[in-house]
C-alpha cells in the first residue's frame, strides 16, 4: 500500500508542478490557453493525440467487454487504432487542418464549421452538439478509473472521482492547453512502460504466452456466428468478425470527427512537426492500443472468478480487467494505476478544455462579441470547473456502462462532424445544407438509437453514423446551392500561400546542370 501511495503523491505533484510551471504563458492570451500560442512541438502533439485517445475507457471497458467478447483477434481493433486513428488521421487531416485553421483564425471545431461554412447558426449548433454529448464521455471516464482505484486501495467510487476531478481541474485552470500536453507527455511515457510491464505479467500469471493461448483456445464461443468452431478466441478474425469491425470503425474512424481530438492539429508547430509526430502518435498507438486489446484478449481465462459477474450472473465487463489485475505484486499494481490514471487524467483535461473554450467562444462568444481576451480566460475557467463539476454528478451516478456511453458519445460527435470536416478541408462544392444535413443525421440517428433501439449495440449505431455522414455531405452537396466561389476560393487560398525555408530544408537541381 505505501509504494502505491508513494506512486500516486509523487504523480500528483508533478501535475501540479507543471500547471504552475506554464500558468504564464495560459495567461497571456486565448490562444495561449487555448492552443498554446500553437508552438506544440511533434513529441508533444504526437503523446497528446494519444493520451487523450486512449484512457480508461479504452483499457477498462473496451479492453475487457470486446476481448472478452472476441478474444485475441479484439487486437485488430488496436490495430485499427493505430492505422486508421492516428496514421491516416495525421496525413489526412494534420497538414490541412493546421494551415486552413490558421488562415480562417479558427480555435474551435465549431468555429472551424461557422467560418468555412459562412455561417453563425452552425458553429452555434455544433457547440450545443459539443458540450452535450462530450460529458457522457468524461464520465464513462471516471467510470473506468474507479474500478481500479476501488481494486487497488478499496477506496469508495465517489472518493475517486472527486479526488481526480479536482486535480484535473488544477493544473488545467492554471496551466491550460500547454499544461494538458506537458502533462500527457509524461503520462504517455508512463503509459508505455506501464502496459508492457502489465502484459508480461498477466501472461506470466497465466503460465506464459503459449499456455495462456491453448487455455484460451479451449473456450467455446456462446455466440450463434460461432457454432461448431473450434478455437473461437484464438482465430485470426475471432467469434464475431461483423461486429469485430464495428468496433474497429467506431473506435478508428471516430478520431477523425472528434473535436478533442483534431484540436490537436490546430495547435502544432510547424510542417516538420507534422512528419515527424505522424510516426510518434502511430508508434504510440500500436504499443498502447494494441496492447490494451490483446491483454483483454485474455479475459475469458478469468470466467471462474465471481468478481466478474453482477449480481443477476450477466457479465460485468467493466470488472475484468481490474480482475485480471488483482493478483499482480503490489509494486505493479501501483504501476497499473499511475498507467490509467495518466491515461484517463489526460483524456479528462482535454475534454474538459475543448468544451470550456468552445462553449466560450462560440456560444457566449457569439452573442456578447465585445468581450475582451481578459474577460474570455476568465469565464473559459469558470466554464471548465463548471464542466468538470457537471461530469462528476453524471459520473457519480452513470446510466450503463463504459462501452455504451462512449458509444453514444463518439457516435453523436463523430456521426455529426467527421464528414462536413473532412470535406470542408478537401472539397470546395461542399455546401452549407450538407453539414446541417449531417448534423442532424448525427444526433437525430443517435437519440434514435437511445429511445428506441435501432441498434442492439450502440458501438455499430455509432459506426453506422459516421459511415452513413460521408455518404450524406457529398449527395446533398450536389442538389443543393453553392457557397460564393471567390469566398470559397479565398477560403482555399492558404494551400497555396507561398512561404520561404532554408536551404538546409529545401534542395533545388541546379539549372546549369539539368
Amino acid at each position: 500500500m505505501a509504494v502505491k501511495i508513494l506512486f500516486l503523491i509523487i504523480f500528483f505533484i508533478v501535475m501540479i508542478t507543471i500547471g504552475v510551471m506554464t500558468r504564464k504563458r495560459a495567461s497571456s492570451s486565448v490562444d495561449g490557453f487555448v492552443l498554446g500560442g500553437r508552438t506544440a512541438g511533434p513529441w508533444l502533439t504526437a503523446f497528446g493525440y494519444g493520451t487523450s485517445y486512449f484512457s480508461a475507457v479504452v483499457f477498462v471497458g473496451y479492453a475487457g467487454q470486446f476481448g472478452y467478447k472476441y478474444g485475441i483477434s479484439a487486437t485488430w481493433a488496436g490495430i485499427g487504432n493505430a492505422v486508421i486513428g492516428s496514421l491516416l488521421a495525421w496525413i489526412i487531416l494534420g497538414r490541412r487542418t493546421r494551415v486552413m485553421t490558421k488562415h480562417l483564425n479558427s480555435r474551435t471545431m465549431p468555429d472551424f464549421f461557422g467560418k468555412r461554412y459562412n455561417s453563425d447558426a452552425l458553429k452555434v449548433t455544433a457547440a450545443l452538439i459539443s458540450f452535450v454529448f462530450l460529458i457522457p464521455y468524461t464520465s464513462s471516464v471516471y467510470n473506468g478509473l474507479s474500478r481500479l482505484f476501488r481494486m487497488a486501495f478499496d477506496i469508495p467510487y465517489s472518493t475517486c472521482v472527486i479526488v481526480m476531478a479536482a486535480l484535473t481541474c488544477v493544473y488545467v485552470v492554471l496551466g491550460g492547453y500547454l499544461a494538458t500536453v506537458v502533462n500527457d507527455f509524461i503520462q504517455g511515457i508512463i503509459m508505455l512502460f506501464g502496459i508492457t510491464a502489465v502484459i508480461l505479467a498477466v501472461l506470466k500469471s497465466n503460465g506464459g504466452f503459449l499456455t495462456a493461448l491453448t487455455t484460451l483456445s479451449q473456450y467455446e464461443s456462446d455466440l450463434p456466428v460461432t457454432q461448431g468452431m473450434q478455437g473461437a478466441f484464438v482465430s485470426f478474425f475471432g467469434p464475431d468478425p461483423l461486429n469485430l469491425l464495428g468496433v474497429v470503425v467506431l473506435t478508428s474512424l471516430g478520431t477523425w470527427g472528434l473535436p478533442q481530438m483534431v484540436g490537436k492539429f490546430y495547435a502544432i508547430k510547424d510542417e516538420k512537426s507534422i512528419k515527424a509526430g505522424t510516426i510518434i502518435s502511430t508508434i504510440f498507438a500500436i504499443v498502447i492500443a494494441g496492447g490494451c486489446y490483446f491483454l483483454g484478449g485474455f479475459g475469458r481465462l478469468y470466467s471462474e472468478n465471481p468478481a466478474i459477474y453482477n449480481a443477476d450472473g450477466s457479465v460485468a465487463y467493466d470488472a475484468i480487467v481490474p480482475t485480471m489485475l488483482a493478483a499482480l505484486p503490489d509494486i505493479l499494481i501501483g504501476i497499473v494505476v499511475v498507467l490509467v490514471l495518466s491515461a484517463s487524467m489526460s483524456t479528462l483535461s482535454s475534454l474538459v478544455l475543448t468544451s470550456s473554450s468552445s462553449v466560450t467562444l462560440d456560444l457566449i462568444g457569439h452573442f456578447k462579441q465585445d468581450m475582451d481576451e481578459k474577460r474570455k480566460l476568465v469565464i473559459m475557467r469558470v466554464l471548465l470547473v463548471f464542466f468538470i463539476i457537471l461530469s462528476v454528478v453524471l459520473a457519480l451516478n452513470p446510466p450503463t456502462f463504459i462501452a455504451q456511453l462512449m458509444g453514444y458519445s463518439w457516435g453523436a460527435l463523430a456521426g455529426s462532424f467527421l464528414a462536413p470536416f473532412l470535406y470542408g478541408l478537401y472539397w470546395k462544392k461542399t455546401t452549407k445544407a450538407s453539414v446541417w444535413a449531417c448534423f442532424i443525421s448525427g444526433v437525430g440517428i443517435t437519440v434514435g438509437n437511445i429511445l428506441f433501439h435501432f441498434f442492439k449495440s450502440p458501438i455499430n449505431a455509432g459506426a453506422f453514423t459516421m459511415l452513413i455522414g460521408l455518404v450524406i455531405v457529398p449527395v446533398v452537396s450536389l442538389l443543393t446551392p453553392k457557397m460564393d466561389n471567390a469566398q470559397v476560393e479565398d477560403i482555399f487560398s492558404g494551400y497555396e500561400e507561398t512561404i520561404t525555408i532554408k536551404s538546409k530544408y529545401s534542395l533545388e537541381e541546379d539549372a546549369d546542370e539539368a
